[in-house]
């Protein structure tokens, strides 16, 4: 977990060694050992049941880093998780053995400023599952705090419990944009983070949600999750003031709020001129670290512009949702594989190849 842990030689009482993924180069992952930090009175030990990939996780296997994250030394891999608790620490008192539980990978200091004004996923000294140099939850049994693990109701099941954590990213866009029942959305985008903010910002009310996507497969998948309407773009940035024309065509009203999923210049610079004057534009993905584009054309329009990073508070929101069956995340999940060196190596190709792979999921 975020306290740590590193590889160990045989198990000295006969059990079973806990076993992980771990990141050991440039398109190296192996299964070795990984030894857990003692279970403090506020943590639990939890058996590791369903773990989806994301595409951080792919940056890191294919070049070490993502964003300005580099990985240093070996680092277990995985964030997206859900399991099984087997052991609870002495303080613990909302869980116990057997409950089935999604965990919230990110673990902040709440002593700091931003702590306190409860954004705390802007914590300077947040703690991430498989974020360098702390490790991460593709592993048989990983030990987390308590209160970021949250029990599953009875018909959610662990996997839909693991996608938690990139729809967490989609409701915590909605909330930055304020989403509601008079919110006209674009999403650019049709990977994970675009069909999950499509499936959040239905469930918060908007009524009118166009899609677009270079891929015609995604798009489709779109439409069958609900999608009013989809746009498929080019690459070429010189195709922006034609592919603007469709998508208010396809909207057949104002764009009020953008979500860029994907974080380039030519997404984020559709969304500036799409958008309606006093809108917003929220950056969601994070494709390029530096981009160059119009923002003064979109400030004389009064467009604002605003940053989304992971989520605050999410959790028990994300599992009403699926709870209640206003947002149903099961036909995102297109490929499963389980625990063992040829399939984690398979699923990971799977995953990076894109195409029909939309979430890749492990069953431990």
């Amino acid at each position: 977990m975020g306290k740590g842990g590193m590889s160990h030689g045989e198990s000295k009482d006969g059990q079973q060694e806990n076993m992980a993924a771990w990141l050991l180069g440039v398109n190296n992952l192996k299964i070795q050992p990984f030894k857990l930090p003692p279970l403090g009175p506020h943590d639990v030990r939890v058996a590791m049941k369903a773990v989806g990939i994301c595409g951080s996780d792919v940056h890191f296997l294919k070049t070490l880093r993502c964003a300005d994250f580099v990985v240093k030394q070996p680092m277990v891999i995985g964030h997206e998780c859900a399991g099984i608790i087997e052991e609870v620490g002495s303080e613990v008192k909302h869980l116990v053995p057997g409950d089935r539980v999604a965990l919230e990978p990110g673990i902040s200091c709440w002593r700091c400023n931003v702590c306190k004004k409860g954004r705390y996923n802007l914590c300077p000294e947040m703690k991430f599952f498989a974020t360098p140099p702390v490790h991460g939850s593709l592993a048989n049994q990983v030990v987390h705090p308590a209160d970021l693990c949250f029990k599953l109701p009875e018909n959610v099941s662990l996997e839909e419990g693991a996608m938690c954590e990139p729809l967490s990213v989609g409701v915590h866009a909605c909330r930055r944009a304020n989403i509601g029942p008079e919110t006209n959305i674009l999403v650019m985008g049709a990977g994970p983070i675009g069909l999950v903010t499509l499936l959040a910002a239905r469930a918060f009310g908007a009524p009118r949600i166009i899609i677009v996507d270079v891929d015609d497969y995604r798009l489709s998948v779109a439409k069958d999750l609900g999608a009013d309407g989809i746009v498929k773009v080019s690459t070429n940035i010189q195709d922006i003031p034609e592919e603007v024309l469709l998508i208010h065509k396809a909207m057949g009203a104002g764009v009020d709020v953008t979500f860029d999923c994907a974080g380039f210049n030519k997404t984020m610079s559709t969304a500036l001129s799409a958008t309606r004057p006093g809108g917003k534009v929220c950056l969601v993905g994070m494709g390029h670290n530096e981009m160059t584009v119009p923002l003064t054309p979109a400030a004389a329009r009064e467009v604002d512009v605003i940053g989304v990073f992971r989520y605050t508070n999410t959790w028990p929101l994300c599992l009403e949702f699926l709870r209640s069956g206003k947002i149903d995340v099961k036909p995102l999940i297109t490929h499963r594989f389980g625990f063992s060196q040829r399939e984690v190596e398979e699923a990971f190709e799977t995953s990076a190849r894109g195409g029909s792979a939309i979430k890749v999921m492990f069953n431990l």
